[in-house]
């Protein structure tokens, strides 16, 4: 399996994490494992019929489908007929280039056959990827309609350590005000999100733990009660234990 991705252009950079593609090679039909980021993913299609979702979706030869924010992880199999072409918006981001399609949390944890009369053009992408990319979410790009920019940032720069209470107070907003934005916007509870970037967080130092640092501490410094706290969060958004990372 060969994957790559490809930042957009700068004026894009604030709404789209990555383009990415994946495809297949050689005859091993490769598992990967997809965890949650807080995105939202809208999937080409441009290679053969492809199985997602632990193989209980299917995505069509050049089809379009919208992937809405993960709470668990997914298995995915990709074998040497698939090519997936991927636009990853950041978190709340989907909604500047397409209004209110659908609110967010009617999609968590699901995939859903995307608007063909609003893709992407396929036949365009299959020639000119990136710069088609660029072009066709540039022209698409709208003001937002809500104000949650300020609110994901401060929860990523904590790396997922804040109340909603705080988030609240900080962004001059109600807590009731937060739980409906990021339904419709993100898909998942305020709280979810948040324990979704302190999970990242987590993993990356556990991945990147080149001062030996204890299960505990690591738990400690993410603001996890424990390392058993911290190995049932792993857990449930990886399907494994830290050991194996």
């Amino acid at each position: 399996m060969i994957y790559n991705q490809v930042k957009p252009h700068p004026d894009l950079l604030d709404f789209i994490d990555a383009f990415w593609t994946v495809e297949g090679v050689g005859k091993q039909c490769d598992k990967e494992i997809i965890l949650p980021d807080g995105c939202v993913d809208l999937i080409v299609n441009l290679g053969e019929e492809y199985k997602a979702d632990d193989g209980i979706v299917t995505m069509h030869p050049e089809k379009a489908y919208l992937v809405g924010t993960m709470t668990t992880f997914k298995e995915t199999f990709v074998s040497t007929s698939n090519r997936l072409l991927g636009i990853r918006f950041k978190p709340a981001a989907f909604s500047s280039f397409y209004g209110n399609y659908v609110s967010m949390d009617e999609i968590t944890d699901k995939t859903i056959e995307f608007t063909q009369s609003i893709s992407p053009d396929i036949h365009k992408i299959k020639r000119h990827p990136i710069p088609y990319l660029n072009a066709y979410f540039l022209n698409r790009l709208s003001d937002t309609r809500h104000n949650l920019s300020n609110v994901i940032r401060d929860v990523q720069t904590a790396g997922g350590q804040i109340s909603i209470d705080s988030l609240a107070k900080r962004n001059h907003t109600t807590v009731r005000q937060l739980e409906r934005s990021f339904k419709q916007y993100i898909g998942v509870s305020p709280k979810e999100f948040v324990n979704i970037v302190r999970f990242k967080t987590a993993l990356s130092k556990i991945k990147r733990n080149k001062q030996q640092q204890s299960l505990l501490d690591i738990a400690v410094d993410c603001g996890y009660y424990d390392h058993a706290h911290l190995t049932n969060a792993i857990k449930r958004y990886t399907g494994t234990s830290p050991s194996l990372f």
